[in-house]
């Protein structure tokens, strides 16, 4: 703890705060880019849960990583926070960059639709082909721009405050040197034969 000793933790506070909505983003991104089904003799099951695994823990790690930078923006100070926000927004950028790409890809991985269930089976067809893609799309889409909102609006306040506390300390009188303060005396140490000497 001696690390955070004198600082403020603000730039970590931020940054804990939003890993939780990145997670859930690179969630429904990373499931649309690695899930699959599970190919038996020819059939189509579900995902194994060695690739339900993966994506959950490749999930964590660009939360984990923000966490990290947030550890490390506290050595920055108050300007922490700025290192913290823009890491989220990165991050949110890179998830989603390839979202459309990664849900036309899951689309035709799951061309039953991800309850492996056709519309002509009796079981009864409870999604169709593409319509969770485009749902986990919208909600990754949709976190990941509060995702955003919620890193900018952190920065504008850190912003403000900054600029009040510096103009607050910009408009702050002056005080006197202490060698002029009311009552005090003034020394003029001034040099004579004798050898240097004082004078009030």
């Amino acid at each position: 703890m001696k690390f955070f000793r004198g600082r403020t933790r603000a730039p970590l506070a931020i940054a804990g705060f939003l890993a939780v909505p990145l997670f859930f983003t690179s969630l429904m991104a990373l499931s649309l880019a690695i899930e699959r089904p599970h190919i038996v003799n020819g059939h189509e099951h579900s995902p194994t849960n060695g690739t339900e695994a993966r994506i959950w823990l490749l999930s964590l790690i660009a939360p984990a990583v923000l966490v990290a930078i947030g550890v490390l923006a506290v050595v920055a100070g108050r300007h922490g926070i700025y290192a913290s926000a823009a890491a989220a927004i990165v991050f949110v950028l890179a998830l989603t960059d390839r979202i459309d790409t990664w849900t036309l890809r899951h689309t035709h991985r799951f061309p039953l639709g991800v309850d492996l269930i056709g519309p002509s089976d009796p079981s009864g067809d409870k999604l169709d082909p593409g319509q969770w893609e485009q749902s986990a799309r919208a909600t990754a889409l949709s976190i990941g721009h509060w995702t955003i909102g919620l890193a900018a609006a952190a920065a504008v306040i850190a912003g403000i405050l900054e600029f009040r506390r510096v103009r607050r300390i910009a408009g702050a009188p002056t005080p006197p040197p202490p060698e002029i303060a009311e009552g005090a005396s003034r020394v003029v140490r001034t040099w004579t034969w004798r050898g240097w000497g004082a004078r009030r």
